[in-house]
């Protein structure tokens, strides 16, 4: 360990001298209270260091202890199920310790280092290992199985002793090397560091979130990265929540970034609530909480998505499929900016750091479906909410976002003030997973392709029409028109529109939805030619197929298939029927 002492304090960022033998991003302890922080510049001024903890009444002169090592997370089982901060200290530890103000210093266990698990063997003595390599398993929660690899940056060799089959807890090792190298249940890693792979796999499964918005139009692949721009009240997060809930990851890594007190309680209080709608427990078995509110020292915000990051990293190489909830990257993004400034750089576009574009490809990259060093496929979904100013998205954060993501979810204020959930935009709103994950949608259904097209094109003519409504009222309009604005407004509140409250919508089966569509479009093509054949629109709509085709969402089940089926049946026999009664009117 290296000491020396404080000589200049400015906010969170603090310069001392005597810490030349140091390293940059070595974890330092700051002060008298020893507070946590790390050298981010070393120059002739000395180190300079960001402090992620409250250090208010500093003063120059105190110590600076460097302990010689980056700022990493403990990784082991344990980590599901709990809530931490921005630099992995436990917040229920540090609520019994302090009471519901932390006092600045207080430390706490990431990993219970005590606390037994059932561990069984898959490595034999005399077995060659190497990174990546599988020890044994251990029953973390009823729905995750731990399982204990190799460290990455391990050494290759010949297991020489390998615990047998019983209750061990963190401190003990399991295997030892013919080498003399010692491994055990956990083990450290540097946040800033990804963790290796053998090799990246094209994302060609989605993750499927039982949003029909999502799946069907915009979809997002397992190991790909989305943003969810929107301003104050949209639903960035209500919408983060959704997907937490219902997608098929195994594992969910929740990282509040500098959210409002209230909102990351929200979180904090609702999460465990959740039940896993596949296994009927609490979600909180196979969910990480990380708390970092805006009212937080701004250098632990910075760091908070790595060390979420890294814990997903962690998990993916286990072979798990791990979605990871940012919220937001814009309140990241402006603790970078802070920071900044303190440090007196030179800023770029509204203040920002020249570097923010490298440091959100640096996140978005850790991002990615991945054969692992073990030989298993995991992956890691990124999905960011933004949070831009006044809802402009062509500040800074969003457009920078834009070029490292291929999925953009945009959030519309006059749909979250229609109460239209989710409120995302089918204009702005786009997905290039779409052809990569198509392959897996016509196992599904051969027909997704052709359905979401004609579904998108159908949105774009309704926006076009409405221009000209504005104008000169829709009565001018002809039937064929006034049928594509009769169509779009069933595909907006009986299918895009979905409501996390019903018990029937809140999720909706990837069968159903493109069922849903099709029954939709289905109508639609029926009506446009009955309209061709004479039929005037005001008998179309008057169908009452029309209004079940709006309440189908809601009343038929996910596993109802054939009532599904059925509904198309009876567009056929309404509008055979229209046309029977129509050739009857024509023959008088």
């Amino acid at each position: 360990m290296t000491t020396g002492r404080i000589t200049r304090i400015a906010g969170p960022v603090v310069v001392a001298e005597g810490l030349g033998a140091a390293g940059l991003y070595d974890v330092v302890e700051v002060g008298e209270a020893k507070l946590a922080g790390e050298i981010i510049r070393m120059d002739g001024r000395g180190a300079t260091i960001q402090v992620y903890e409250e250090d208010t009444g500093m003063r120059p002169g105190e110590p600076v202890v460097s302990l010689g090592k980056p700022l990493s997370v403990s990784l082991g089982p344990g980590l599901l199920g709990t809530i931490y901060d921005g630099i992995q200290r436990p917040l229920s530890q540090l609520k019994a310790a302090t009471g519901a103000f932390l006092e600045p210093g207080v430390k706490g266990e990431s990993l219970d280092r005590s606390r037994k698990w059932a561990f069984e063997p898959a490595m034999r003595p005399g077995e060659d290992f190497g990174p990546g390599s599988l020890i044994g398993r251990a029953r973390e929660t009823q729905l995750v199985e731990h399982r204990v690899l190799v460290p990455p940056n391990a050494k290759p060799g010949k297991a020489r002793r390998v615990a047998p089959a019983g209750e061990y807890d963190l401190r003990d090792t399991i295997l030892e090397s013919e080498s003399g190298a010692a491994f055990g249940l956990s083990h450290d890693w540097p946040v800033r560091v990804p963790r290796p792979s053998r090799r990246r796999l094209p994302p060609t499964e989605p993750l499927v979130t039982g949003l029909r918005v999502v799946d069907m139009l915009f979809p997002i692949s397992k190991g790909g990265c989305a943003a969810v721009p929107g301003g104050f009240g949209t639903g960035k997060t209500m919408t983060q929540h959704a997907i937490a809930k219902w997608c098929d990851a195994d594992i969910i890594v929740y990282v509040g970034c500098g959210e409002r007190g209230n909102e990351m309680t929200d979180v904090l209080t609702e999460f465990p609530k959740l039940v896993d709608p596949r296994t009927g427990r609490s979600i909180m078995e196979r969910t990480i909480l990380i708390a970092n509110t805006s009212n937080m020292p701004v250098a632990a915000r910075e760091v908070s998505i790595y060390t979420g990051i890294t814990l997903a990293e962690y998990y993916r190489d286990m072979g798990y499929g791990v979605a990871v909830m940012a919220d937001s990257t814009s309140r990241w993004a402006e603790a970078l900016r802070e920071l900044s400034g303190r440090l007196e750089e030179m800023p770029a576009e509204e203040g920002f750091p020249a570097y923010l574009p490298t440091r959100l490809a640096e996140f978005y990259e850790r991002g990615g479906r991945v054969e692992t060093m073990g030989e298993t496929v995991g992956s890691v979904s990124i999905i960011g909410a933004v949070s831009p100013p006044g809802g402009d998205f062509s500040e800074p954060v969003t457009q920078h976002t834009k070029r490292f993501i291929r999925c953009f979810w945009a959030l519309d204020r006059d749909l979250a003030n229609a109460r239209h959930y989710p409120a995302i935009s089918w204009i702005d709103s786009y997905s290039e997973y779409a052809e990569e994950v198509a392959e897996w949608w016509d196992k599904v259904d051969p027909e997704w392709r052709s359905l979401r097209g004609r579904a998108l094109e159908l949105l774009k003519r309704e926006q076009r029409l409405e221009q000209i409504v504005r104008l000169i009222g829709p009565d001018a309009l002809p039937d064929e028109q006034r049928l594509v604005l009769m169509t779009a407004e069933i595909v907006k509140s009986g299918f895009l529109q979905q409501s996390s409250f019903d018990e029937v919508d809140k999720y909706c089966a990837p069968r159903k939805q493109v069922l849903l569509l099709r029954s939709i479009l289905e109508f639609h093509r029926r009506a446009e030619a009955a309209i061709k054949a004479g039929a005037p629109l005001p008998k179309i709509s008057a169908l009452p197929v029309r209004e079940r085709l709006s309440r189908m969402k809601s009343e038929v089940p996910n596993e109802a298939e054939h009532e599904m089926r059925a509904i198309e049946d009876q567009i056929a026999g309404a509008f055979d029927e229209l046309d029977r009664q129509y050739r009857k009117e024509e023959a008088r």
